[in-house]
C-alpha cells in the first residue's frame, strides 16, 4: 500500500492489497429469510446473547431492530421508544447500529444510529442507547419470533460544521466514545461523542480527523463500520471494499482510522450497507439491503 499525508487530520490511501494472512477462505453465506428485514442497512453482534446478531432496516422503518442467529432466522423484534414528533415511526433514518459498553458497569448497550441525511438538511441527529435484551434463546424461529418493548435514551447531536449525510456508527469501549463517520463525500469525516451521555443531551459533536479512500463516485463512499467487543479490530466499508485496521495500545480509534489500512475479502454486494464483527472478534459479517439478502461471514 502506498499512502501520503495531505495535511495533520488527513491521509489518502492508494493501492490497498488484501491481507490474506487475516483472511484466507472464501466467506460462508446463508440466505435471511424473513420478508421484513429488506432495506438492511447495519449489523452487530450482542455481547449478552453468544450467537445473536442485531440488523435494522433504514429509512421508512420505525423505531426497531431485528435479532437473528448466524443461519439468518428471525429470533426477537425488538422495538424502542423513539421521537414522538415524528408520528408512528419514531425515527427519521437509522442506518448504523453497535454493541458495546455504556454508563451501567457490566451491562451492554445497544446504539441506534438514526443518523442518516440524504440532502444534508437535518439540524440535529440522533442515537438511541438501549439497555441490551436478556439472553435471547436460539431455540426460536421466525414462525414464534416474539416483540420486546424496549426503553431508550435518545442523544441529540450536531455537526460542528454543517448538516452531514452518514451512515456509518462505531463504538469504542476502550475511550467510552461514539464516532460517526460521514459518506457522500470525496473525503469523509470522522466525529466522536462520549457514549456516556445523559438522556436528552443535546451536544455538538469534535470532528477528528479526514479520510480519503482511492475510487470514484459512490464506489468510494464509506456505508458502514464496526469496532470488536475489545476495542483492538476496526473496520469501514465501502460499496466495494472492505477496510481493516489493528488498533495500537494508548491509541485513540480516529487516530487508528488515519493510519493506512489493510484490505479484506468482499464480495460485492447489491446495496451493501451493513458491516459488524463477530462476538469473539475471529471474523466479520456483512449484508445487503433486498429481499432475502445474503448473510455473509468471513473468519480470519
Amino acid at each position: 500500500m502506498i499512502f501520503k499525508w495531505l495535511w495533520p487530520m488527513v491521509f489518502i490511501a492508494a493501492g490497498c492489497k488484501r491481507d490474506t494472512a487475516l483472511s484466507a477462505q472464501p466467506p460462508t453465506k446463508v440466505v435471511i429469510q424473513d420478508s421484513r428485514l429488506k432495506e438492511l442497512s447495519g449489523i452487530a453482534a450482542s455481547i449478552a446473547s453468544p450467537d445473536v446478531l442485531y440488523v435494522h432496516n433504514d429509512s421508512g422503518d420505525s423505531a426497531r431492530f431485528f435479532a437473528i442467529s448466524p443461519d439468518g432466522q428471525l429470533l426477537r423484534v425488538c422495538y424502542f421508544k423513539g421521537d414522538p414528533k415524528l408520528g408512528t415511526l419514531g425515527v427519521r433514518d437509522c442506518e448504523d447500529i453497535a454493541v458495546s459498553v455504556g454508563p451501567a458497569a457490566g451491562v451492554s448497550y445497544v446504539y441506534m444510529g438514526d443518523i442518516g441525511d440524504n440532502d444534508r438538511v437535518r439540524k440535529y441527529i440522533t442515537i438511541y442507547r438501549i439497555k441490551e435484551p436478556a439472553v435471547i434463546d436460539l431455540g426460536s424461529s421466525t414462525a414464534s419470533a416474539s416483540s420486546l418493548h424496549l426503553d431508550a435514551d435518545p442523544l441529540f447531536l450536531r455537526y460542528p460544521d454543517g448538516p452531514r449525510d452518514a451512515e456509518t456508527l462505531l463504538a469504542d469501549p476502550i475511550d467510552k466514545l461514539l464516532y460517526v463517520v460521514s459518506k457522500r463525500e470525496d473525503s469523509v469525516s470522522v466525529y466522536s461523542t462520549p457514549l456516556n451521555f445523559k438522556a436528552h443531551d443535546t451536544l455538538t459533536l469534535t470532528r477528528r480527523a479526514k479520510l480519503h479512500f482511492e475510487g470514484s463516485g459512490q464506489a468510494k463512499w464509506i456505508t458502514a463500520g464496526d469496532v470488536s467487543k475489545d476495542g483492538f479490530k476496526v473496520l469501514l466499508k465501502s460499496y466495494t471494499a472492505v477496510y481493516f485496521w489493528q488498533r495500537k495500545a494508548g491509541e485513540a480509534v480516529w487516530q487508528t482510522l488515519m493510519r493506512a489500512p489493510a484490505e479484506l475479502p468482499y464480495e460485492v454486494e447489491p446495496q451493501g450497507e451493513a458491516i459488524g464483527f463477530g462476538r469473539d472478534g475471529k471474523g466479520y459479517y456483512t449484508t445487503s439491503e433486498g429481499l432475502r439478502p445474503w448473510l455473509y461471514y468471513y473468519a480470519f
